[in-house]
């Protein structure tokens, strides 16, 4: 009897679609049906937690490796900040979370840092897996703001799935400053971008970004506000796309989008006066000592452009919480 409750147990991991381990003090890995899919670096040498990188259900990378790889040929070596899928703002008090790299100096009155506190939980399940994590929000000697994370992941053959349900608890009084340099955001892989960077020939950039509202490339996306967007191509060959869907309960729901042609793909609800184009208007958001403000997006990965993978019925579910 002994012998097979541990044959048993031995197969439970086996049956698991999605596998969640730690790797040390540094990162959290994610498997999907036995795939390699991401991994969250959360280790004291990162300034913010980030996923990277992250790959489509047949294994193809959609984000950029740099700066976590800089041998990758094609990929263009600017915004050193842009770290896989992260969420910082760029003024926080008047400190930069954005672009808070060591060898940046940030804007105002400097960097700031994202440290870890504690891994709630990593763990995996026959049809999805779970990352609870805290964060402490810190600048000049003290810290601003506590983040409480659960990040789930969802077994699918052809889609990859990341639901995110970030809160911010204020230690003290916080402003959001208005800044287009926020919130979530990904920096895509260089075949997605929608141009062509004229130092670096190949890979054929061939992006394309849509929005829920119709709108096309960044000309129309970039300052808009939209449900969702997408940004789709194809990557050695391959159509594949990746979606980030804006939660109705989300502050000032549709948000705004600071998504660039070189790649950078953001939500951000802070920006107003910067994606208004009007110094009249003010986008802070002030959270008192011990006040929250909570955030939900959903990333899919998806084959195809918005339309084959209809991102608007998937939206739309998860607009109904289903």
């Amino acid at each position: 009897m002994k012998q097979l409750l541990c044959l048993a147990a031995l197969a439970l991991p086996l049956c698991a679609q999605v596998e969640i381990a730690r790797q040390g003090s540094e990162k959290i890995s994610v498997a999907i049906d036995g795939k390699p899919f991401t991994e969250f670096h959360i280790g004291p040498g990162t300034n913010k937690p980030y996923l990277a990188p992250l790959r489509a259900a047949t294994g193809t990378v959609v984000t950029r490796g740099y700066p976590m790889q800089s041998d990758i040929p094609g990929e263009a070596h600017d915004h050193v900040h842009h770290r896989g899928l992260w969420f910082t703002h760029g003024v926080v008090n008047g400190y930069d979370f954005w672009a808070n790299e060591e060898s940046q100096k940030g804007v105002g009155k400097g960097r700031g840092k994202i440290v870890l506190t504690e891994v709630k939980k990593a763990k995996g399940g026959k049809e999805s897996g779970v990352i609870e994590a805290g964060f402490d929000w810190t600048a000049g000697g003290q810290t601003l703001l506590h983040e409480q994370r659960r990040m789930v992941f969802y077994e699918d053959p052809k889609l990859r799935t990341i639901d995110f349900d970030i809160t911010l608890t204020a230690r003290e009084r916080v402003t959001f400053g208005d800044t287009k340099e926020g919130t979530f955001a990904v920096r895509l892989a260089p075949e997605l971008e929608e141009n062509q960077p004229k130092n670096i020939p190949a890979p054929k950039r061939n992006g394309k970004m849509v929005a829920s509202t119709g709108k096309e490339t960044e000309k129309q996306v970039w300052g808009t506000r939209a449900e969702w967007v997408d940004y789709f191509g194809t990557v050695h060959g391959e159509p594949v796309g990746i979606a980030i869907m804006d939660h109705p309960g989300n502050p000032r729901h549709p948000t705004y989008w600071h998504s660039r042609s070189y790649g950078l793909f953001a939500a951000n609800p802070f920006g107003v006066a910067d994606f208004e184009r009007d110094k009249s208007k003010n986008g802070d958001i002030v959270l008192e000592p011990g006040k929250r403000l909570r955030f939900r997006y959903r990333v899919v990965i998806h084959p195809g452009d918005v339309n084959t993978a209809g991102i608007a019925g998937l939206y739309k579910a998860y607009a109904g919480g289903k």
